[in-house]
């Protein structure tokens, strides 16, 4: 506990003007949870507003990693991280870039072989990954506006018709010039002409390529879901393999998954898995990060997230990461 308090943070500026406010990047506390999981570092940031900022940990040797890219909110402390975001910080430097970049994805950063994986959540389903320069939109529905601050689609995953996965105006607000669209074939039959020729119908079991990135859909069903009707997808970027699993039970297909890195995971009732199911899921394949997503119940309440990280804390090489859905 101490060397972790001991650890050093520290704040880059670039390109702020001298008028401004100094950003100034502090370690918050360290807690050790009471369920037996790893310890846990929360930072916070007193930084102006409007400005983006990516939060790396290195060594202070020049191999700074990213951590995660978020906006500057002016409202003198940001917090950065909630609990398990930065686990087992002892030894590490922490320090806070200015972004410059203008199409910055605000997100965690996931790295691969062949750079960085942002993680940007929408709501509910919805989420958006950037890859290199590739933006990467995972059921894109609730039209344009949700999306205004977002570069464009160039990929697009559909996992079903159900309309929070499928929504041919955000589809169309979405993409642009060169968009490929992956979707199973009872999505392909509900869409316009234009559409359909942006759109390469995926069956269970089938995989394709697009942009660098390997696409393997894997069967998602259950009692309200037929079986064929839709897709999970697995990704493989730089070398990380990345499975959304769509709206599905805890299926064989999904239990047999190996050497998943990243997964996106459902757990609503009654439409897809209870908290139970989704931690027997979890501990069968075994990924790396997991995001509970898709959590909103049917009389909208939020699924038991603390249950289902509590139901794989003794699983150390499971990360599980709560963020902002809804």
């Amino acid at each position: 506990m101490a060397a972790m308090a001991a650890c050093l943070v520290m704040c880059v500026s670039r390109g702020i003007s001298q008028d401004a406010e100094i950003p100034r990047l502090r370690l918050e506390g360290v807690s050790e949870p009471g369920d037996g999981s790893r310890p846990v570092a929360q930072l916070l940031l007193e930084a102006p507003s409007g400005v983006p900022y990516r939060l790396e940990s290195g060594s202070l040797r020049d191999d700074w990693r990213p951590r995660i890219t978020f906006a500057g909110t002016g409202s003198n402390r940001v917090q950065l991280l909630e609990p398990a975001e930065v686990a087992n910080p002892a030894g590490e430097f922490f320090r806070a870039v200015v972004v410059e970049d203008p199409l910055a994805v605000t997100g965690d950063h996931f790295a691969t072989t062949d750079g960085d994986v942002v993680v940007h959540p929408v709501n509910h389903a919805s989420f958006v990954l950037r890859w290199r320069d590739r933006m990467i939109y995972n059921d894109p529905v609730g039209g344009a506006a949700r999306y205004s601050r977002l570069p464009r689609a160039d990929l697009i995953l559909v996992s079903h018709d159900h309309g929070d996965h499928f929504d041919t105006a955000t589809l169309n607000a979405v993409r642009q010039e060169g968009t490929r669209i992956i979707a199973p074939a009872a999505v392909f039959s509900r869409m316009s002409a234009a559409l359909r020729a942006l759109t390469l119908p995926l069956a269970n079991g089938a995989e394709t390529n697009a942009f660098g990135i390997r696409i393997e859909a894997v069967p998602a069903y259950n009692a309200n879901h037929p079986r064929g009707a839709g897709n999970g997808y697995v990704l493989t970027v730089g070398e990380r393999r990345i499975y959304m699993s769509g709206d599905t039970g805890s299926t064989p297909e999904m239990r047999a998954l190996a050497d998943i890195d990243l997964a996106f995971l459902c757990m609503n009732v009654p439409f897809t898995m209870t908290i139970p199911d989704a931690v027997a899921a979890v501990r069968a394949f075994r990924p790396g990060i997991v995001y509970p997503y898709h959590f909103r119940n049917q009389g909208g309440g939020l699924a038991d997230l603390a249950a289902f990280q509590r139901g794989v804390a003794d699983l150390p090489e499971i990360e599980v990461r709560r963020r902002t859905w809804y």
